[in-house]
């Protein structure tokens, strides 16, 4: 995609690497870890600061201070614009907010998984974007069917009707579906037009205790 077009914001994470052992993934947080990736995905970017890093998890072997105070060191220098983290509780996000400000978090969160609605709450309180991995999901039978059914009476994809939920859930979120052809991406787009009432959105609400 380099040269990159005008207003496209370029973002990355770090924080895992392959066991020299096993070869299996494992989450690494030591900072000088955390230096040589970044320096990594500079050169691979071929970009002179990442906009957006995200800390893939924090590593529960190596301090989080140390892990953000390192993130934070790198964007005094100027290689990295903002900070992200992933899959954090409200602790771990107050924790490093007391060391830099945080932009963005990514955390599981979808129509029928709201496990994580403290985080967002949390998020909606400081302004800090809510990135939802896995943002659709169906769920058990009876949430797939009342999915569909309100599909069907809003013309519109199952898909859309629960990345429309999403998006008028909570002004901080920002949905990260996976696209890998041209009219998913359409699709996905047209659920910001989606108009749902407030009977749909108390119906959808109520799905998560069946799901």
């Amino acid at each position: 995609m380099h040269p990159y077009p005008d207003g496209l914001l370029i973002t990355t994470k770090v924080g895992i690497a392959r066991s020299g052992s096993s070869g299996a993934w494992k989450l690494d947080g030591r900072p000088a870890v955390l230096r040589e990736q970044v320096e990594q995905a500079l050169r691979r970017l071929r970009v002179e600061q990442i906009d957006l890093l995200q800390l893939h998890r924090i590593d529960p072997d190596t301090p989080l201070a140390d892990q953000v105070g390192t993130l934070r060191d790198l964007q005094t220098e100027g290689k990295i614009g903002r900070i992200g983290l992933s899959e954090v509780t409200v602790d771990e996000l107050n924790q490093a907010r007391e060391i830099v400000d945080i932009a963005s978090v990514q955390n599981r969160y979808n129509l029928l998984d709201r496990e994580h609605e403290p985080v967002l709450t949390a998020c909606e309180a400081a302004r800090i974007a809510f990135l939802p991995w896995r943002p659709v999901a169906w769920g058990k039978s009876g949430a797939k069917v009342e999915i569909a059914s309100m599909a069907t009476e809003l013309d519109a994809t199952p898909t859309q009707v629960a990345l429309a939920w999403l998006l008028g859930h909570s002004p901080v979120i920002l949905p990260i579906p996976g696209t890998a052809r041209i009219d998913h991406l359409e699709e996905n787009l047209l659920a910001e037009r989606l108009e749902m009432t407030p009977v749909h959105r108390d119906r959808l609400d109520n799905l998560s205790a069946v799901a």
